[in-house]
């Protein structure tokens, strides 16, 4: 996947700041046609990084705010449904998820909701920027509160060097990365997906952070044809937000014999006792049920489902 053509896509900016009678904002502006603007109290932290620059806000009304790159990349109000989504959808689909790599996801939250689940029994997580991993454990504790789990072993370090690499197995990969410029561009490439493919069980699945269907569609078809060529069944999910640009958002969903649907195991999300804020089996369903335009998209790409229950269903 040349993915030089979607480099764009998400403008990188410094962080527009305005002053006016109402205080203080700030604004990421998406491929210079939009933007997305929040009410700050004051700055908590700023460096600059081998990779990015790294910035910490603390706003009114979505609590404190992670960005890289002037890139929104979550915020306390919000953050827990990009976790949920990301984490719960393979780790129930999975028959018994033991090993789970995760990709990024330096500031916590996928890892902490991944070993909520007690079938778990190693974490490994491969982030390349450490100044995410300690701006996060000081400002974001609730969302990095995991990363000291004993299960939990971390890596600071280029995750396409260690999937080349490792000797290792998992049962599901997360690749829980930012757009595809910068740092994260080579988490989108051919190469990547067939490392990816070769490290996971028979029943392994590919979770991917797979950008927004209306502003990002191009990607989405560049990005899944891509795992095509390695896994047998693609799909996707959606899950809506405050912080991401068009507030829809979504995740791939890969693997050679796992189906989303018809391997869901609703009686263990049940027996769980797992406390979710926005997951549920219901919506872990629904999340799959695609509207027309990315159907149209994405056809030819991703697969429909088998027989449920008696009833087809399409997406």
């Amino acid at each position: 996947m040349d993915i030089r053509n979607f480099s764009n896509k998400k403008v990188k900016t410094k962080i527009m700041r305005k002053e006016n009678k109402n205080g203080s904002w700030v604004t990421e502006v998406h491929q210079g046609v939009s933007g997305l603007t929040f009410k700050i109290d004051k700055i908590l932290f700023s460096g600059k990084s081998e990779f990015q620059k790294v910035e910490v806000v603390s706003t009114q009304g979505h609590g404190n705010m992670l960005l890289n790159d002037g890139l929104i990349m979550l915020s306390e109000r919000d953050e827990f449904i990009y976790h949920e989504m990301i984490a719960h959808v393979p780790m129930f689909c999975h028959p018994n998820p033991k090993k789970i790599l995760i990709i990024g996801g330096g500031d916590g939250g996928t890892a902490r909701e991944v070993l909520r689940h007690d079938c778990a029994e190693k974490v490994v997580m491969v982030e390349i920027d450490e100044m995410v991993v300690d701006a996060c454990k000081k400002h974001f504790p609730s969302v990095s509160c995991a990363l000291d789990d004993p299960r939990r072993e971390l890596l600071i370090g280029d995750g396409v060097k260690y999937v080349a690499s490792t000797d290792e197995i998992f049962d599901i990969v997360i690749i829980d990365s930012t757009d595809p410029i910068g740092p994260a561009e080579p988490l989108f490439s051919d190469d990547f997906y067939e490392d990816v493919s070769k490290i996971l069980s028979t029943s392994g699945i590919l979770i991917t952070q797979a950008e927004s269907p209306f502003y990002d569609a191009p990607v989405q078809v560049s990005m899944l044809s891509s795992q095509k060529n390695f896994f047998k069944r693609l799909h996707v999910y959606l899950f809506t937000n405050l912080t991401y640009p068009g507030g829809a958002w979504s995740f791939g969903f890969a693997s050679n014999n796992l189906c989303p649907i018809k391997n869901f195991d609703q009686t263990r999300f049940e027996k769980s006792k797992l406390k979710t804020k926005y997951y549920n089996p219901g919506v872990h369903f629904a999340s799959f049920m695609l509207p027309e335009f990315m159907k149209n998209n994405l056809e030819g790409i991703i697969d429909t489902f088998e027989q449920w229950d008696g009833a087809k269903l399409y997406v």
